[in-house]
């Protein structure tokens, strides 16, 4: 059983969303002893200059403004660093992922908190943890050509040490909505708890 989870929700959508209620079954389906819920419709801030200048600088020499601006990045790595699992629910905007969604891996993905930098590249620094990634799209077919949103979340995650991805999918909604999630039910019945 999961132990801790972090369910993440990026769609715009509040209702009606189809990555929002494939990510409410799948954490329902996990039965953790914790979940922890980040929506990021709550607008998370895009990187800027100063926060990329916080951020390299090293954490004792790191002023008041300094902390002040990677608080909220701190939060959520710590989120991250917390969880057993974490399912993300991710529509496909316009054939990638939503700029909210992005921004949240732009503040989780930090050199020495989430992955390292080696003498062989970068290194994972999260390994041993689960991702589950509930995909909708209206009209792009996961894994095809003009998918780039799929590729890239396991990318990011295999980037941050975290291997074990799954994704469950309701694509091409606006194709055929019965048969897509038809497939997606599919997948979440076999997931393992």
């Amino acid at each position: 059983m999961t132990q801790h989870v972090l369910h993440i929700d990026s769609s715009a959508r509040e209702a009606g969303s189809v990555s929002r209620d494939l990510s409410a079954k799948i954490v329902a389906k996990l039965n953790a002893t914790q979940v922890m819920r980040r929506d990021l419709n709550d607008h998370l801030p895009f990187v800027t200059d100063a926060w990329i200048a916080a951020n390299f600088t090293p954490e004792d020499q790191r002023d008041a403004v300094q902390r002040d601006l990677l608080a909220l990045s701190d939060q959520i790595v710590e989120e991250v660093l917390a969880a057993d699992t974490i399912v993300i629910g991710a529509p496909i905007y316009n054939f990638a992922v939503p700029a909210s969604l992005k921004a949240w891996i732009d503040l989780v993905a930090r050199a020495g908190k989430t992955f390292r930098y080696s003498e062989n590249g970068p290194e994972g620094l999260l390994s041993g943890k689960r991702a589950i990634i509930a995909i909708a799209s209206g009209g792009t077919e996961v894994g095809s050509e003009a998918d780039f949103a799929s590729d890239y979340l396991r990318h990011i995650m295999g980037f941050i040490g975290i291997t074990d991805v799954e994704i469950i999918s309701a694509d091409r909604m606006m194709v055929d909505p019965d048969a897509a999630l038809a497939t997606a039910q599919d997948a979440l019945d076999k997931l393992a708890a």
